[in-house]
């Protein structure tokens, strides 16, 4: 599927970081882009550098995931693309002190990373079966998602964590096969240790000792870096169904 002017995407997670990195990517490309975030500030502020809409969405709400994608329609049409990047990163061990792992907070981060990423696909998929054939193969759109090579290999108090993203990872295929008939390509990028809001914001001796934990290059991935894959997946139309690791060869310690 060639990036064009007559495309539409929904970006979750698109005010900052990885989200706001493919956002600008799809716009320069020349497609019409949906901001879902709960940030509005940053939302607004990414949407107006990049010429896009910010829609807040929370997509652990039903009622705000069919909202947003009426917002995002309404402005743009029916989008061919849905990257999903919107999710949370809690560091609580099993037992911690002699008190087990907060069950809210397990919950919490589940619904936000995989049933809310599910949300959105089932919700995206549902509108894309309506459009016409965009490529000689019949195919009508393409959803990434995001996982995180904490499904494969979870560090010391990434219980939760590694359980929404291992449920992202395990997904790829079934829905990949579930939309197959219908030209809707599935994918799912396991991006390793990137330069995200959260780990920027970590003092620099930090983030230089995460970076030299990759094999090579001996740094942090860029959110750029993470954009170009999405590019290629949206490109490229014999990827689907699979979970691409994108982390400079890296496998996490335990801690």
């Amino acid at each position: 599927m060639q990036l064009n002017g007559l495309l539409a995407a929904v970006v979750t997670g698109g005010a900052s970081g990885l989200g706001a990195a493919t956002a600008k990517m799809l716009a320069e490309a020349g497609v019409k882009v949906s901001l879902f975030d709960l940030n509005e500030e940053a939302g607004e502020k990414t949407a107006a550098e990049i010429g896009s809409k910010f829609i807040k969405v929370d997509v652990s709400s039903d009622e705000s995931v069919v909202a947003g994608f009426e917002a995002a329609r309404a402005a743009h049409g029916q989008e061919s693309i849905l990257v999903n990047c919107a999710g949370i990163n809690p560091a609580a061990k099993t037992v911690s002190r002699g008190a087990p792992h907060s069950m809210d907070l397990f919950e919490k981060t589940v619904s936000i990373n995989l049933v809310g990423s599910y949300r959105c696909i089932t919700n995206s998929a549902a509108g894309m079966i309506t459009l016409d054939p965009a490529t000689q193969d019949g195919g009508r759109g393409v959803i990434v998602s995001t996982a995180s090579v904490a499904a494969f290999d979870g560090q010391i108090g990434q219980a939760a964590y590694s359980a929404s993203k291992g449920g992202i990872a395990a997904l790829t295929l079934p829905v990949a096969r579930d939309l197959s008939q219908y030209g809707i390509r599935v994918m799912t990028i396991a991006p390793g240790i990137f330069e995200t809001p959260m780990l920027m914001g970590l003092p620099q001796e930090v983030q230089d000792s995460l970076g030299k934990q990759v094999p090579f290059p001996l740094r942090l991935g860029r959110p750029t870096e993470y954009a170009q894959l999405v590019k290629s997946i949206c490109e490229n139309d014999m990827l689907n169904g699979e979970v691409i690791r994108l982390d400079g060869a890296i496998r996490m310690a335990p801690k």
